[in-house]
């Protein structure tokens, strides 16, 4: 297993380190002729940024909507819900994968407002997933040396693993994929999964560092090995600051301000999905939704494109002292330059919405982290960048291309924490470090970074996996208190207003998921008979093939309780899936002409019962003779299955199908007779609610 972890961190640490260098590679060939037309012509300029972005967009949406639509988005809600026991299609294949990193690449280096993060943990799922199995179905491929790992738990494990690797790859932070992975990914954890999974980490984010250290848009840079910060850390801030206790107090209003900009993003991301829903459901040919669904992102991107590009030209050139020197001029005069002693001064100015939007979002992030740059960006400026990209970024979280949200998420959180930042400045002035060490931290880059981890904390809601990764990206340990604080206060303003982003979309895809605890309080106070479906549909250890099909072309049920004909009655015996009798049905070898008839020695391996891929099952059946015939189930179905009587505790009953992670749990009464089933959508809060309250309804009607 740690040869496993090994593999799979360095798998996905390559895959790391050649979607940021495609990814830096396209967006700076654009950015590059953009100011080179710039010079020439603002309308060539915009020609050649919307065009340019379009040729990388559109590959980027066409293969998502007609090739894998399950290749979309972040695919973190998926990654949750599969780890918290819900199986969800095309989520762990080859082709998903392939058009995940595609699409990705196109996208986030086309300049959409989005990034590459999300992806990269889901990209990192999918080479624990393939890596530990070592098996396509869509090639045909099962080498038998990987058997021992082909079961749940280790596959859950490598899978969980491969997520924390994507954190450490996409944010160098080794530390911070680990706690992810643990606080918001994984449902399952154990400390010997944690030692695992740390050393896949760091074997992760060695190889991407090893290999950014040597390639810059992979171009040789003769320095294979050196661990520079300013390569290895993705935003490097250079000035330290020493924090004061005054600065909790900004800290504490950024974190409300995060709580509650957070939670609006998540309630509008939910909003804009349901209406997008909505809209394509009145649209009848399923070609024409596609088509719908391929526009819609590139109509984002031209908005973009052109926002990016024309915007700043609404807004004066500055010449204000305290800047960076990779400001961007946009079309601002060069002015002249001249030695003084050891320094290079210049009167050259810049436009302040050029160097915000004229280039990547992470390069704009550095601007708004940057310390000592008290003047580089005015108020209005930094307001009118953040109503257009938060609108910008949250109508396109949710269209049909892979990306992640995390590079607007900091963006968006520095925007307005620098914003706090120029306010402070505006009303106490400037405090600089060398002369007045006291009032120092009242710097807006400081303020930036602490408003980053506030709108990242609103909206995601993560709190100790939040921190370390923000002290790992910005290498910055004194703010840290005051991030900590900001994050806590964003975690609990937000959970004042909506659930987090990603279980909001887990309710939105309408996937199960299972807290650790009952959301619904009181659950003592009923049984398990309670919250069960009743009217079980079962089946008998032998049963006519013709049945068979009938139940699964008639019912969607994932799972038959198996019943045997006692003297006491009908008795529990075991549990057999849908998948499990789709399987079967496609093998008529095993299947018998009378109901005592045997099978022995004809019995199907556990590997070609398990397999992921079957038929239609309205395909199967070409003789009517395959229906007369029985089918002997006695040794597949689990007869090790777990139930419960149905007057136990409909508490315990959630704490133990959520411990072991099951599907189906029947409900049997004193004689061992089905009396009800249990399945996840029973144990929903929502669901719960309903059911315990239809039964409150009821008992109050009786008295």
């Amino acid at each position: 297993r740690w040869v496993m972890m090994g593999l799979i961190g360095f798998s996905v640490g390559i895959v790391g380190f050649l979607l940021h260098q495609l990814i830096d590679l396209i967006s700076d060939t654009k950015w590059f002729y953009a100011t080179q037309y710039l010079q020439d012509s603002l309308a060539i300029a915009w020609v050649f940024a919307v065009g340019y972005s379009l040729i990388f967009l559109i590959p980027a949406a066409a293969i998502v909507v007609w090739l894998r639509p399950s290749a979309g988005g972040s695919g973190i809600p998926e990654l949750i819900g599969f780890l918290n026991g819900t199986i969800i299609r095309h989520i762990f294949n080859i082709r998903t994968m392939v058009v995940k990193f595609i699409s990705c690449v196109f996208a986030v280096g086309s300049g959409m407002p989005v990034g590459p993060e999300g992806p990269m943990i889901h990209l990192g799922g999918l080479i624990g997933a393939g890596l530990s199995q070592f098996k396509s179905d869509s090639f045909g491929i099962r080498p038998t040396y990987f058997q021992r790992f082909r079961n749940s738990e280790d596959r859950r494990n490598f899978i969980s693993a491969g997520a924390a690797a994507g954190v450490s790859s996409a944010f160098g932070a080794p530390v911070g994929g680990l706690l992810f992975s643990m606080e918001e990914v994984s449902s399952f954890w154990n400390m010997k999964l944690s030692w695992q999974t740390f050393f896949c980490c760091m074997i992760s984010t060695f190889t991407t560092d090893l290999f950014n250290s040597a390639f810059n848009g992979f171009t040789y840079t003769g320095s294979f090995g050196l661990f520079a910060t300013e390569t290895n850390i993705m935003f490097q801030v250079d000035t330290d600051l020493a924090t004061n206790i005054l600065a909790f107090i900004p800290s504490a209003i950024l974190g409300c301000i995060g709580g509650i900009l957070g939670a609006l993003f998540t309630f509008l991301n939910v909003k804009i999905a349901r209406l997008r829903r909505r809209l394509l459901s009145k649209i009848k040919s399923q070609q024409n939704q596609k088509v719908v669904r391929f526009l819609e992102p590139c109509i984002i991107m031209i908005l973009t494109a052109t926002v990016s590009v024309l915007l700043p030209a609404g807004f004066t050139c500055t010449n204000a002292p305290r800047t960076e020197p990779d400001v961007e001029r946009y079309v601002c005069p060069v002015g002249l330059s001249f030695i003084d002693g050891n320094k290079t001064l210049n009167n050259q100015s810049y436009n302040e919405a050029a160097t915000l939007l004229f280039v990547t979002g992470e390069q704009a992030i550095k601007h708004l982290f940057s310390n000592g740059t008290h003047r580089q960006f005015q108020v209005g400026v930094l307001i009118t960048v953040l109503v257009i990209y938060y609108v910008l970024a949250c109508w396109a979280a949710g269209t049909s291309i892979s990306s992640g949200l995390v590079v607007p998420m900091l963006f968006i959180g520095a925007l307005y924490g620098r914003i706090v930042g120029q306010l402070m400045v505006t009303w106490f002035g400037i405090h600089p470090p060398e002369t007045d060490p006291y009032y120092a931290w009242m710097d807006p880059g400081a303020m930036a970074l602490i408003g980053a981890a506030s709108f990242f904390g609103g909206v995601s809601r993560l709190t100790m996996s939040l921190t370390v990764i923000m002290v790992e990206i910005t290498n910055d340990i004194s703010f840290l208190l005051p991030m900590m604080s900001t994050i806590m206060i964003s975690k609990w303003v937000g959970d004042y207003f909506t659930h987090p982003l990603y279980h909001s979309l887990l309710e939105f895809k309408c996937i199960p998921f299972l807290d650790s605890e009952p959301v619904v309080l009181n659950l003592e106070l009923y049984c398990a008979g309670d919250a069960m479906t009743k009217n079980t549909v079962v089946v008998h250890p032998v049963e006519k093939v013709g049945r068979l099909c009938k139940l699964l072309l008639s019912t969607t049920h994932g799972g038959f309780p198996v019943i045997k004909d006692t003297s006491q009655g009908p008795v529990l015996c075991g549990l057999i899936t849908r998948l499990e009798l789709c399987m079967l049905l496609q093998h008529n070898e095993i299947f018998v002409d009378s109901p005592d008839g045997s099978t022995a020695g004809q019995a199907l391996h556990y590997q070609t019962v398990g397999k992921e891929t079957y038929k239609r099952i309205e395909n199967i059946f070409k003789h009517e003779t395959e229906r007369e015939q029985y089918l002997d189930l006695s040794p597949y179905y689990n007869q090790s299955c777990v139930s419960l009587p149905e007057t136990f505790s409909l508490h315990r009953t959630y704490i133990i199908f959520r411990t072991l992670g099951l599907r189906h749990l029947p409900v049997v009464d004193d004689h061992n007779h089905v009396v009800g089933i249990i399945t996840r959508k029973d144990l929903m809060g929502f669901k719960l609610e309903e059911t315990l309250h239809t039964k409150l309804t009821e008992n109050s009607s009786d008295v």
